[in-house]
């Protein structure tokens, strides 16, 4: 088994949404056929796929649909936890009755025993002393950071032992390995690896954290930072 991981599929479908992708670039030219080319030449059914956030431009469930659909007809279970621009989302409940292949993930974990391995999301928000960060962002960033917690504890209670990949939308910690609240949480509950999206064009890939700190390894996993190529992060075989 295998567990691949690309965010922001920014996906519009939906007959009555136009946001073309190609307007911010040439790597965005075809986004979803060149996903699909790609998921479908790497991942199995046995796979699973995480999706930390922006998966979708609906605004309403309703226009969310046909994304899930073609979300749905991929191979593999997709794991998907929210971002900034998914305005759609609904509660979590009704949520997880829609697909037996698409877990949406809030508050909570995913176990994979076979693998004794756990996954647990959260939004995230731009972290204090960021470009984007103002003073009105504190009461969302230490929500988000509540959110995380319940995850990880729920993937404590669920599996003590397992590994924990966490799931976020946007970077927790700038390039500098300057710690923040999520990096301390991470790090205090052991997680192993942590992935998040947000960031496009080049010179906003390098104002994530990238690389091993204090113990965790954290990928940027923005589609056009993959150029839409999912990302291996586990891989049983290895």
């Amino acid at each position: 088994m295998k567990i691949f991981a690309i965010a922001d599929l920014h996906l519009s479908f939906d007959e009555n949404i136009d946001k073309p992708m190609d307007k911010f670039g040439p790597g965005w030219e075809g986004h979803t056929g060149k996903l699909e080319s790609n998921w479908r030449r790497l991942v199995s059914e046995e796979d699973i796929v995480l999706i930390p956030g922006d998966i979708s431009w609906a605004l309403r469930i309703e226009e969310a649909m046909a994304d899930f659909e073609w979300i749905h007809s991929l191979p593999g279970t997709k794991l998907i936890s929210k971002g900034n621009h998914d305005l759609w989302w609904s509660r979590i409940t009704y949520l997880n009755s829609l697909y037996d292949d698409i877990i949406f993930l809030q508050n909570d974990c995913h176990v994979i025993e076979s693998e004794d391995i756990v996954i647990t999301a959260s939004r995230g928000w731009p972290y204090p002393g960021s470009d984007e960060y103002t003073e009105h962002d504190e009461k969302i960033y230490a929500r988000e950071l509540m959110r995380m917690q319940m995850g990880l504890d729920a993937a404590k209670a669920a599996a003590p032992d397992a590994d924990i990949i966490a799931c976020l939308h946007y970077p927790p910690a700038g390039p500098s390995g300057r710690e923040t609240a999520f990096t301390r949480l991470l790090e205090e509950y052991g997680v192993k690896k942590c992935i998040y999206g947000h960031l496009h064009g080049m010179p906003a890939y390098n104002t994530g954290i990238r690389g091993k700190f204090r113990g965790i390894e954290y990928m940027l996993v923005s589609f056009d930072f993959l150029d839409g190529v999912p990302k291996l992060i586990y891989d049983s075989e290895a």
